[in-house]
Parts: structure tokens; C-alpha cells; sequence
């Protein structure tokens, strides 16, 4: 895995979410059928496994995967020591299956704010429609938790669209939640994730129709992510864009030149603090 320390060398404790991070790459080796490295470039050859700012004390990286019960797998680790820590993975089941997609964001700033999003997100336009079916699957994990059971802001995001009622969702202020309920619930959602899709009957005569509907929710979650502004100040305005639709978003349409992206709400709007809020996540964390 990339780092067990921060860049900042002031830090001394290890990496807030790294133990996410390594879980999931055990978890996926053990149980994924012909996993496979994807390499994280776009068709200009630009890579996006690894960038750094030194100057600021920044470092993001990037991993891609693909099996045979998923057509991606990505994963990033943004590492600002103290000020950000970020854990941000989405895994998208093959078309075939019809199934939501799972998304995860975990979010950590100044060690005194922190967000966390875990959720099977339906891709079709009614939350009824496609999550529904499974969201009982998910109850009784997030029933044990009662600090993962708050509701997002509409800042950024319609939760009707693309998040279950089932969504984990956390703003908190007491780090002992991440181990303590955030940890096993993930993992929770991920094996629940994998079981659904080795009980679900491949339909292959509807895939092209499923990759309509995931090129519609990457477009609406790549134009919606608070990170693009960001990680332009940190690492140049091109290579963020292309990372946003190249790599986070693959499928995603850009949208017309000039377009202005959405703010992170953690960070007030202005320059990065250390880094981004939540690359390819969802920021909900604006107060109403």
C-alpha cells in the first residue's frame, strides 16, 4: 500500500483511514474473481496513480481495478496530515448485474471534523426503482449504529437521487467513531455488496441500457464534485479536470467550457488547507 505515515513529518500518528484502505485491497484479493490492475491513465497518457505538492504537504493516490463481479473498482488516499484525510472508493458491479453501485467517502479535517458517507447508490432516476429491492439487506448493519444515521444537506446533492434510504451518513467531532462503528459497518456494506451480486442472475440483455444509466450518474456526480476547484489549485487546472472525468468519473460528459464547480463546504471556498474535501465523494456536510 502507499504510506503508513503522513508527508506531514509532524505527525506522528499513522494515516486515519488507511486500515479502510488495506481491509478493502485484503478483501478484494481474497474474494474477487480474476481481479485485475486497470492503470490509472487517460488517453493523453497522463497518470493519475500519484501526485504530491510538496510545497504544501499534500499527496494523493490512485488505484484501479476490475473483476469479474465488477467493471471498476477505484480507490484514493488523499494525505494532508492533520489538516486531511481522505479515504474515497466507489465500485461499480458489471452492468450485467443491474445493481447499484457502492460508493464510500471518509473524510477527516484538522482531527476535529469529520464526515462519512457509505451507501449503495442506485443509478436509475427513482431511489424506488433500484435500491429499494436491497435496502434491507443494509438495515439491520446501520440499525447497531446510531452515530452513522444522520441525513445530507441539499447543498450539493438530491438525495432522492443516487443515495438509498439506507445511506450511512456521519458528521461528528469524536474520532473513536471511525473504529468503533464506522470500520466494521463498512465493512458490513462491502461484503453485503459482494454477496448481492453473487445472488443476482447476470442479464446481459440489458447492460447497454445499465451503462446509459452509469455514464448519467457519473456526468451528474463529476459536475457536482467539490474537489475539481481544489485539486486545480493544488495540482493545475488541467490535471484536475481530467482526473475528475478521466479517472474518478470515466463515463462522465464534461460539461461546457466556463462552467464553474461547486465549492467544498468544508473549506470555505477558499485556497486548499492542506488539500481537497472529498476527491470523487460527496460533500454533504453544509449545514442548512
Amino acid at each position: 500500500m502507499p504510506w503508513k505515515s503522513s508527508i506531514d513529518k509532524s505527525v506522528e500518528d499513522e494515516l486515519l483511514y488507511m486500515p479502510f484502505w488495506e481491509w478493502q485491497m485484503d478483501f478484494m484479493e481474497e474474494n474477487l474473481t480474476d481481479l485485475q490492475v486497470v492503470e490509472c491513465t487517460n488517453d493523453k497518457g497522463t497518470d493519475f496513480s500519484h501526485n504530491a505538492n510538496e510545497k504544501k504537504n499534500a499527496r494523493i493516490v490512485n488505484v484501479c481495478f476490475s473483476s469479474k463481479e465488477y467493471s471498476k473498482i477505484r480507490m484514493t488516499y488523499y494525505d494532508a496530515g492533520d489538516s486531511t484525510q481522505v479515504y474515497n472508493a466507489v465500485w461499480y458491479p458489471n452492468p450485467e448485474y443491474n445493481l447499484p453501485v457502492l460508493g464510500i467517502d471518509l473524510l477527516a479535517f484538522n482531527r476535529k471534523k469529520y464526515l462519512a458517507i457509505v451507501d449503495f447508490q442506485p443509478i436509475h432516476d427513482e431511489e424506488k426503482d433500484h435500491a429499494a429491492p436491497y435496502e434491507h439487506l443494509l438495515k439491520p448493519i446501520k440499525e447497531k449504529y446510531d452515530s452513522l444515521k444522520g441525513r445530507m444537506s441539499s447543498k450539493f446533492y438530491d438525495e432522492t437521487q443516487h443515495f438509498s434510504e439506507q445511506m450511512l451518513f456521519a458528521r461528528f467531532d469524536d474520532e473513536g467513531v471511525v473504529s468503533r462503528d464506522l470500520f466494521p459497518a463498512f465493512q458490513g456494506y462491502v461484503k453485503t455488496h459482494l454477496d448481492l451480486i453473487r445472488s443476482t442472475e447476470a442479464q446481459p440483455e440489458h447492460s447497454e441500457t445499465v451503462l446509459s444509466k452509469i455514464k448519467a450518474y457519473d456526468t451528474y456526480s463529476a459536475d457536482r464534485d467539490p474537489a475539481t476547484g481544489l485539486f486545480a489549485a493544488m495540482y493545475g487546472k488541467e490535471w484536475a479536470e481530467d482526473f475528475v472525468h478521466d479517472f474518478l468519473f470515466s463515463m462522465s460528459e464534461r460539461p461546457a467550457e466556463g462552467a464553474t464547480p461547486p465549492v467544498n463546504p468544508f473549506m470555505g471556498g477558499g485556497p486548499p488547507r492542506g488539500g481537497p474535501g472529498a476527491p470523487g465523494g460527496n460533500p454533504h456536510a453544509q449545514k442548512q
